[in-house]
C-alpha cells in the first residue's frame, strides 16, 4: 500500500448518529458507477468537481458572468444559471459570488489530512462505540484512499462501517473487507432487467460480491430502498428477502422513498427523473403501505427489519 493517498469528497460528517453504531465520523466520497432514478444525493454522482446554484441566495449583480470565460452563466430570467455544456468546473464564479449563491462541490483531501480529523474525535468513538463510515456515493471506486483510511482505522481499533452499491471490482472487496467490522450493502433489486432500469447497471455483480463477503464470515446489513412504482412490488420483496435467507443475512434496513434531493438536482442544473412521485416515509399511511407484506417479514422471522 501506499503511503498518502488522496481521493475526491464532498462533504465530512462528524457527531453522526446514523450509518453504523454509536457517534461516527462520515466520510462522503464522490463519484458513483450508478444513476438511481431516486438518487438523494446527485452531487455525489461525478467524480469531479461540481458548481450548485442558489437561486434564493442569488441578487443578479452579474459578478460571476463577469469572471466566467466560458459564456456558462445565464444571466435572463433566472440569473445566475450555470450552463453546464460550457461550464469547466473552474470555480471562478463561487469565488466571485459575493452572495454564496453559486457554490463549490467536491475537494480533494489526503488520508493524512482525514486521519487527523478521525483522531481528534476518537474520544468519542470510546464512549459511544463508534467509528468511521465511508459514504459516497460509491466510496470503493475511490480503493487506494479508502484502503488506506480503514487499515489506520483498523490499527487504532476504530470500528468501521462501509456503506456500498457492491458494484465494484470483486478485487477491491478483498482488499478491504477484513479491515471493515460492517457493510451497509445496498439491494436494490434481483431481477437484473429491473435493476438495470432502475439503476442504469447489472446486478449480477453485485450480487455476486455479497455472496463473497457472506461466504467470508462478514458483517453485512442489507438495504433495501423502497420505490413506489418501481422496485415496491411483491415479487421483488419475496426476492430479495429470499436472497437475504439464503446467504444469512441477520438484518435489513428498509429505506423508504422520499423526495427530499429533488431541489438539489434544480441546483445542479439536472433532470430529476421521478418528479412528481410522491415520497413514501412521510406518507400517513407508509406502515400501512410496508405492513401489507408483513407475511413476508414473517416467513423470515430471524431476519431483523428496521427502518
Amino acid at each position: 500500500m501506499k503511503g498518502n493517498e488522496r481521493a475526491m469528497v464532498f462533504d465530512v460528517q462528524r457527531y453522526s448518529l446514523h450509518d453504523g453504531p454509536g457517534i461516527r465520523t462520515i466520510i462522503f466520497l464522490k463519484g458513483c458507477p450508478l444513476r438511481c432514478l431516486w438518487c438523494c444525493n446527485p452531487e455525489s454522482q461525478k467524480s469531479n468537481i461540481e458548481m450548485e446554484y442558489y437561486i434564493d441566495s442569488c441578487k443578479g449583480c452579474g459578478r460571476c458572468a463577469s469572471v466566467c470565460k466560458h459564456g456558462a452563466i445565464d444571466m435572463g430570467e433566472i440569473a445566475g444559471r450555470i450552463d453546464k455544456t460550457k461550464c469547466i468546473n473552474c470555480g471562478k464564479c463561487a469565488q466571485a459570488c459575493p452572495y454564496g449563491a453559486i457554490r463549490l462541490v467536491g475537494k480533494q483531501v489526503d488520508t493524512d489530512e482525514i486521519m487527523e480529523q478521525i483522531k481528534s474525535d476518537m474520544k468519542y468513538f470510546k464512549k459511544s462505540g463508534g467509528g468511521v463510515t465511508l459514504s459516497g456515493g460509491e466510496p470503493l471506486a475511490q480503493i487506494d484512499f479508502c484502503e488506506k483510511i480503514l487499515k489506520e482505522c483498523y490499527d487504532l481499533n476504530i470500528n468501521t462501517a462501509v456503506e456500498t452499491t457492491g458494484y465494484v471490482p470483486t478485487k477491491y472487496i478483498h482488499r478491504i473487507m477484513d479491515y471493515v467490522d460492517v457493510f451497509l450493502y445496498d439491494i436494490k433489486s434481483v431481477d437484473d432487467e429491473r435493476h438495470k432500469k432502475l439503476t442504469g447497471v447489472s446486478n449480477e455483480l453485485i450480487i455476486n460480491n455479497i455472496r463473497l463477503l457472506r461466504d467470508n464470515g462478514k458483517n453485512v446489513i442489507m438495504r433495501i430502498p423502497l420505490i413506489p412504482e418501481n422496485n415496491f412490488v411483491e415479487e421483488e420483496l419475496e426476492a430479495m428477502w429470499r436472497l437475504a435467507n439464503e446467504i444469512g443475512i441477520k438484518e435489513i434496513n428498509i429505506m423508504p422513498y422520499h423526495n427530499l434531493g429533488e431541489v438539489k438536482y434544480e441546483r445542479l442544473s439536472e433532470e430529476y427523473k421521478l418528479k412528481g412521485l410522491d415520497s413514501l416515509k412521510f406518507s400517513d399511511d407508509m406502515e400501512e403501505q410496508i405492513e401489507h407484506y408483513n407475511y413476508i417479514f414473517e416467513k423470515y422471522d430471524d431476519i431483523k427489519v428496521t427502518y
